[in-house]
């Protein structure tokens, strides 16, 4: 193809996906199929790959891509941004009407009246019809540049559509906010992998639109409304709605749901509709916005300090702990606990904004009666945790089926497991939810004891990807390392031989470190002495467990849940294909044979040449156990440097007592 028909075929697709996207982001009413779309965007694509030198600014492809900010820059704004001084009170609109008549000496003012929404304000620059820069309000004066993060919002044209032709130089005033289905949808999201949801929406778009990284913003579901020219090189349109009329013309969104009112009876009407229909809006607003419509008025009667004297925000009546649970759905906890969580209509309690509570457990739940769609009372348990006092009952409500917790994880899909009122996700290797508590745990002292690997670190390695399952810690390398904060050529070279150090555990601390439920470091020990191995482990059934002594049924159940989740097989297959070799039980080979085997040991006094969990590891490795009391069946007592009254206990009951160095012989070691 020559390079005419090659730009050719650019600038056509190009124009076709913008207009594609006004009428799927702006106009709410697509022409073509997601197929279609999808193709001819995969066409724009793999042309800009093949001619990169094609590629331009304002290209849908660019919408996402920009490497990671280390700071968001401080920039001027053309012309400040005033806040709008705020009523609530019918009163106080006839005297804001009145006002304007007396200063602009006129019998009536025509007001052109808009939803306020409740998001982010911004200022976007167009030069030449492409979007060139965009910042948050910040003081008024100054914001923070946002222009890559912008550029990922789809409802926001890198292009001015140029069928009327656009001016040079734009710079227009806006909105970010989230539509309420699509926060609802992020704080679920959000929930059910254990994390903080969002307060509100406008926290939500504020988080979204202000972050390093435009991949995460591109992930976050946001969309722009524009309302104000702040300055063009073209002459300004003479009223507000005309203003509207043409920022509409040029492809920019501007608010639907708007009325142009000749009288102030109207403005009022038109506040009291819109207030009526507020719980059935797509997004969240907080009242109306009222503007003398003449522009020259507006320059006639000016600015005060911080805010223009021609506009007004008109509020609503603040929700108050009544609200509605438009959706329930499953929290997935850092140990796999599932809690049940009401995502909220947001309502004020307290001077504080919420949009969640939690209902503790399923029982909870179903005391109350609390379904999808009810009306509720919230409280602020303690005045901090929020939580739903009762259900409110509306006459004549057609209520939603009763809530019943899920059979499987709404994270991994692992199956369920239950103790008493409380659900568990079995999938605790594999658990998104769960990864970071999992790596932490199987790390600790008592179980992999792998040193270096904290709580910061883990979260990084998480965050980052660089750690999916537990078997990728043995896929880490020096450079996977040294990308993170804290590390340096040598602390990454001392993790890496901690990580490689622990690839042929002990089968109790290895047990202990899968964190499956009820099984501690005692547990763990019973199960490494009873069998020869991880496998014949992972063979047994409920059954099995429970013949042995100490464990119960509530334990041998979890054991058996744990295995009979394949996903957990499958994460200690991936360990073994790390390299990792987890040591036999004491019950293999010839281990019952050893001297020490059922001999029960009691340690006193300090140790030179072994710690604590040394000589207890060497004990119970050679099928013995250790005991912190002495008794007639304690076979020997180990005494140390300064040994307590065990010593004396051993000794009226004519227990054996072994020196250190004599304990060093009995397993056949040396003195170290």
């Amino acid at each position: 193809m020559a390079h005419a028909d090659i730009l050719s075929r650019l600038n056509t697709l190009r124009d076709e996906i913008r207009h594609h996207d006004y009428l799927y982001y702006v106009k709410d009413r697509p022409d073509i199929s997601d197929s279609q779309y999808d193709r001819l965007f995969r066409e724009l694509i793999e042309l800009e790959q093949a001619h990169p030198e094609l590629v331009t600014p304002d290209s849908p492809s660019q919408r996402v891509g920009a490497s990671p900010l280390q700071e968001l820059v401080k920039v001027p704004h053309e012309q400040p941004m005033l806040s709008l001084d705020s009523i609530v009170e019918q009163n106080e609109v006839l005297t804001f009407d009145q006002r304007m008549k007396r200063e602009l000496e006129t019998m009536s003012v025509e007001y052109s009246v808009e939803p306020k929404f409740d998001g982010l304000s911004i200022e976007l620059v167009y030069d030449h019809g492409i979007f060139t820069r965009g910042a948050t309000r910040g003081d008024g004066t100054t914001g923070e540049d946002v222009t890559v993060n912008l550029r990922t919002i789809r409802s926001l044209p890198l292009q001015l559509q140029s069928q009327s032709g656009f001016p040079d130089h734009l710079v227009v005033r806006g909105e970010v906010y989230m539509r309420l289905d699509d926060f609802q949808t992020l704080n679920r999201r959000i929930t059910e992998r254990g994390g903080d949801a969002f307060a509100n929406p406008r926290n939500a778009a504020s988080g979204s639109l202000r972050q390093l990284d435009s991949t995460i913003t591109a992930t976050r579901p946001l969309v722009v409304t524009c309302y104000e020219i702040m300055a063009v090189s073209l002459p300004v349109p003479p009223t507000h709605w005309e203003e509207l009329e043409i920022l509409a013309q040029w492809g920019l969104p501007v608010p639907t749901h708007r009325r142009l009112c000749p009288l102030i009876e109207g403005v009022m009407a038109f506040h009291l509709e819109t207030e009526s229909i507020r719980d059935t809006l797509p997004y969240e607003i907080d009242g109306v916005v009222v503007k003398v419509n003449r522009r020259d008025w507006q320059s006639r009667l000016g600015m005060k300090s911080r805010s223009p004297r021609w506009a007004i925000a008109y509020k609503f009546t603040p929700r108050k702990e009544i609200t509605i649970v438009q959706d329930i759905v499953i929290s997935v906890g850092r140990t796999g606990t599932l809690t049940p969580v009401a995502l909220l209509k947001p309502v004020e309690v307290g001077g504080v904004t919420i949009s969640r509570a939690t209902m503790h457990n399923a029982d909870e739940v179903a005391r109350k009666d609390i379904r999808i769609g009810d009306t509720v009372k919230v409280e602020r348990a303690g005045d901090v945790i929020p939580a739903i006092a009762e259900r409110v009952p509306v006459s004549g409500e057609q209520r939603n089926a009763p809530f019943h917790m899920p059979d499987h994880c709404p994270v991994c899909g692992s199956t369920i497991g239950r103790e008493g009122a409380y659900f568990y996700c079995t999938g605790h290797l594999i658990c998104g939810a769960q990864l970071k508590g999992a790596i932490e745990h199987f790390a600790s002292k008592h179980a992999l004891n792998i040193d270096g690997l904290g709580k910061k670190t883990v979260a990084q390695l998480v965050d980052q990807e660089l750690v999916r399952s537990l078997g990728d810690l043995y896929r880490l390398t020096k450079d996977d390392l040294v990308t993170l904060d804290g590390f340096a050529d040598r602390s990454a070279t001392l993790l890496l031989e901690s990580i490689a150090a622990s690839t042929t555990p002990p089968l109790d601390r290895f047990l202990m470190g899968l964190g499956i439920r009820q099984v501690g470091q005692h547990i763990a020990k019973i199960l490494a002495r009873e069998f020869a191995s991880l496998e014949e482990i992972m063979l047994a059934d409920q059954e099995r467990f429970q013949h042995i002594r100490e464990i119960g049924p509530e334990i041998s159940e979890c054991l058996a849940t744990y295995w009979s989740e394949p996903r957990n097989r499958d994460a200690i297959v991936q360990l073994k294909k790390s390299g990792v070799r987890v040591a036999p039980g004491l019950a293999a080979g010839d281990r019952k044979k050893s001297p020490l085997a059922g001999k029960t040991f009691v340690f006193t006094g300090g140790l030179d040449y072994f710690s604590r969990d040394d000589a207890q590891q060497a004990v119970e490795t050679m099928g013995g156990r250790v005991s912190s009391s002495v008794s007639k069946k304690t076979s020997y007592v180990v005494a140390g440097r300064d040994p307590g009254s065990k010593l004396e206990q051993a000794r009226t009951l004519g227990v054996t007592i072994l020196t250190e160095q004599e304990f060093a012989s009995l397993i056949g070691r040396s003195e170290k």
